[in-house]
């Protein structure tokens, strides 16, 4: 049995509600996976000590600006875009960590925003306009499985995927010479295990219906298609909504399927 340890980022957001769907996504996973069983322990991450303990990492909803100030003062910050982008550990950011986890945010003031990136995206911050205009949407979310019934997925204050970026091994220098729009620094993978986490292309896995959006990498430039609420490139997974927010676990019980897999993968490149 593998023993996986799954840190989420406790410094401010939404941390806790993530801590016990994980808890109880893996007791779902425990008594109907036929597969081989994983030992799960789920830790609050607020030092580099915890960070290094973990094999996988969520980073919550809450509010972007404040978790990469604090994740500085704590001397998080580095060894942040270390575990995602050096070592390419699993991650798995919601709402603002998905911002975190993009290689460009706009509506962003320099100096006001660090990223951690991993995610060839630029993000559009509070897409979705101020907290009182938050809503719920039923969504079909086909990575989860055939005939899975509608996600009610939460929004508050939430961001989107507005482009998908071409991969750069450095920074994404286009983005950075735009207006309000940072971006994140620039990483390599350390090892064959890292190295084999790695996408050159960001997959999206689920849009919000109704609203047009315009993919700009797309084959059809004019084609038009929702907005973009979830993607996954590689070891980095992210979504503009809150399922830490429902009761429904079917999310974080297919992204602990894919840490273990992950992990799995990654022992025998060792």
């Amino acid at each position: 049995m593998t023993n996986i340890t799954v840190g989420v980022l406790a410094l401010q957001g939404a941390f806790y509600e993530h801590v016990q769907l994980l808890k109880q996504a893996a007791t779902t996973a425990s008594a109907t996976d036929n597969v081989s069983k994983a030992q799960w322990e789920f830790v609050e991450v607020r030092t580099p000590q915890e960070l290094a303990r973990c094999d996988a990492l969520v980073l919550p909803g809450g509010e972007s600006t404040t978790m990469s100030l604090v994740a500085a003062r704590s001397n998080l910050l580095e060894p942040l875009r270390d575990f995602v982008k050096v070592y390419r550990k699993p991650t798995w950011g919601t709402c603002a960590g998905l911002i975190l986890l993009a290689e460009s945010a706009n509506r962003t003031k320099k100096g006001g925003q660090e990223l951690i990136g991993g995610l060839d995206v630029r993000v559009n911050r509070n897409h979705f306009g101020r907290q009182t205009e938050s809503f719920q949407a039923p969504l079909d979310l086909p990575f989860l499985g055939p005939d899975e019934p509608a996600f009610p997925a939460v929004f508050i204050r939430a961001p989107v995927v507005e482009k998908l970026l071409p991969h750069h091994e450095g920074i994404q220098v286009g983005e950075a010479k735009l207006d309000d729009t940072v971006v994140a620094p620039s990483r390599h993978a350390d090892s064959e295990a890292a190295l084999a986490a790695m996408e050159d292309h960001v997959q999206v896995l689920a849009t919000l219906p109704g609203t047009a959006a315009k993919i700009a990498c797309e084959s059809d430039p004019e084609k038009e298609t929702g907005d973009i609420i979830a993607v996954k490139q590689g070891n980095v997974f992210g979504t503009s909504f809150h399922p830490e927010l429902t009761a429904d676990a079917r999310i974080h019980l297919w992204w602990l399927r894919q840490v273990e897999e992950s992990v799995r993968k990654r022992n025998e490149k060792h």
